[in-house]
């Protein structure tokens, strides 16, 4: 149960940078945001059931908003809350990628 106790604010905070992702969980990330994401949202991330995600695109998002999204998903739509699977440190990182276009 400390372990729980212990692990569950590490992968909650906010204060965690690409430095607290590996670097292959990076590219696990980046298998996800292509394979995961792109399912619904087009492989090059120009739309499909979900809305495109190029950088032009999100462009007036804030970075929180893109984060809440990605963690809470949006209710009653197909876009699903992925905060059982990714920390906060990860989500940061994917929506780095979307503004890059990684």
């Amino acid at each position: 149960m400390v372990v729980l106790a212990i692990a569950v604010p590490a992968a909650a905070s906010s204060s965690q940078s690409d430095a607290d992702v590996s670097p292959e969980r990076m590219a696990e990330l980046r298998a996800f945001l292509t394979q995961d994401c792109g399912s619904c949202h087009g492989l090059t991330r120009k739309g499909g059931l979900g809305s495109p995600l190029t950088p032009e695109a999100i462009a007036d998002r804030s970075d929180e908003d893109l984060a809440l999204t990605i963690l809470h998903g949006v209710p009653g739509t197909p876009m699903p809350p992925w905060s059982a699977l990714l920390t906060e440190a990860e989500v940061d990182a994917i929506v780095r990628m979307l503004r890059n276009g990684d």
